[in-house]
This record gives structure tokens, sequence and C-alpha cells, in this order.
């Protein structure tokens, strides 16, 4: 009995030994969190001074998705041989020289993306890589500071793919107008004289023209996180089949050092595309701008992420 009581009581004494020591180092971790926390704020607070300096801010993100498989004597599918594929990545990059009377801000926005599916059953089929998803933009806006908020300025912005039918159709926009920046990391830009200036081959569909340019764009990181949205529109004072708009979103959260996931969408109207499609590619030579069917385009692509 008295063994008993002893090992009882020894048991005891360890586990408030133990729950003391636990206790104790709780505490410690809660006072050290503390700390941390207080030079973390510091050195936000000095980030976002340093951020509000004269000069270039540079800022990149992107997104890279990929897989690769191959399949030898897999008969449960129809095609039992078979090496397939996909590849894509995005860029959105920064570069803008913020100054007191003037700013400069330029961007780089890409979305490319191949797949590929090679029957090894078949010698006549493509067995190389394809391009599906291209989209390039890349812009130029310069503005002299009435206040500090609205700005006069200049932009140029030109878009097109870059994989397939380089400059066919390709769209350049140079106009002027006003630019304001209500908050923080959001850019609006109202330019009534823009000339949207259309490269391509059937010049029977596409055509340049006066119009209107509206643009806002929204970029930012908050902790892991980095965001950017972007719409562009075109209005023309000529006719509203020359109009078009294009909105693309890119997110991407980091997960471990650099790395993490990422995810872009984007959604356009484009009239002059569609007809042209419709005509050269489905082969209907008499669709014109008023029986066309004006879908709305859209992409999206999820994968890893990498922060430049």
């Amino acid at each position: 009995m008295k063994k008993l009581l002893f090992f009882a009581l020894l048991s005891f004494s360890f586990v408030s030994i133990h729950a003391q020591t636990k206790e104790e180092l709780e505490t410690q971790k809660a006072e050290k969190q503390a700390v941390a926390d207080a030079a973390q704020a510091e050195a936000n607070a000095l980030q976002a001074k340093i951020d509000a300096l004269p000069g270039w801010r540079l800022s990149a993100f992107g997104t890279i998705g990929g897989s690769l498989s191959n399949f030898n004597n897999w008969y449960a599918q129809g095609a039992p041989n078979n090496a397939s594929g996909n590849i894509g990545f995005t860029l959105n990059a920064n570069a803008n020289l913020i100054e007191e009377k003037f700013f400069w801000r330029n961007s780089l926005t890409t979305n490319l993306n191949w797949v590929k599916l090679d029957n090894k059953d078949i010698d006549t089929d493509d067995d190389s890589f394809n391009p599906t998803t291209d989209v390039f933009n890349i812009s130029s806006l310069y503005g002299r500071n009435i206040t500090k908020t609205l700005a006069v300025s200049g932009l140029m912005e030109y878009r097109t793919t870059l994989l397939d039918n380089f400059n066919d159709p390709g769209y350049l926009d140079v106009g002027i107008g006003a630019t304001w920046t209500p908050i923080e990391n959001l850019i609006v830009v109202i330019h009534p004289l823009n000339y949207n200036f259309v490269f391509a081959d059937n010049d029977a569909v596409f055509d340049s023209s006066l119009g209107a340019k509206i643009v806002a764009d929204y970029t930012r990181q908050i902790g892991a996180v980095n965001f950017k949205t972007n719409f562009s529109t075109f209005q023309s004072y000529k006719s509203g089949d020359l109009s078009n708009w294009t909105w693309t979103n890119s997110f991407g959260y980091t997960l471990w050092k650099m790395i993490g996931v990422g995810f872009d969408f984007g959604l356009r109207s484009n009239k002059q595309e569609a007809l042209n499609y419709s005509i050269s590619t489905l082969g209907n030579t008499t669709e014109t701008f008023d029986t066309v069917d004006n879908d709305l385009q859209t992409y999206y692509t999820l994968g890893l992420s990498y922060k430049f």
C-alpha cells in the first residue's frame, strides 16, 4: 500500500512539474511573439516610408503550370499509345517611376500556353506542342501632376499574340487625357482623344478609328498575396462594331519562400475578332457585323506561381 501511494505521489509530482514547465514555455513564447509583432509593425512602417519615396519601383510575379504523360499499351482508353503534355506560364511585370511632379508607369502582361497530344499509332498526327493561350499586352503611361490625385497624361498601349498570328491582329492605342489616382495602387486613365491603330491582313474586317480610351488598373501585394486586375476598353467614335474591351486578373499566393499557387483569368469582347474568325476559320463568307455572334472570350490558368 505504501509503495502504491509513493508511486501515485511521484506520478502526480511529475505531471505538475510538466504542466508548470509547459505553461512557462507558452508564456515565454507569447512574450517573444509580442516583441516580434512589434518589430514587424515597425518594419512595415519603414517599408511604407520607403515606398513613398520618389524613384523607380519594380515588381513582377507570375504563374507556371504544366504536366506531361506517356502511355504504352493502355488498352482501356481509345488511344493506348500516346504522349501528351501541357505547359503554360504568365508574367506580370511593372516598372514605375514616381516623382513629385510627374510619373511614368510601364507594365507587361503575358499569358502563353502550349498543348501536345501525340497518338503514337498514327504517323500523320501532330506530335509537337501547339500554342493555345496567347496573350501579350504592354503599356506605357506618362503623366504630369495637376493635383495630388489628378494628372494630365499620355498613354501608349499595344496588344497582340506572340505565338500565333503575330500582329494579325495587333492593336496600338495612342491618346491623351487625364489620369486619376484616388487611392494608392489604383490607376484610372480617361483619354477622350485616342486613336486605335489596328494591324491585320484582313482590311475588310479590321479598321482603325478615333475614340475614347479608358483603363483601370489595381496592382497590390498584401502579405503573401500578389494580385493585379486590369480593365481596358476602347470606344470608337466611328462605329460600335470597332469598340472592344479586355479584363485580365492575376493572383499569386506564396506558400514557401518565393513559390506558391497562381490563378489567372481573362475576359474579352471584340466584334472585329469574332467576325474575322467566322469568315477566315469557319468559312462563313457572308457573315457581317450585324449577323455575327460576338461571344464572350475567356481564358484561365491555374498552377504554381513564382514571385520575382
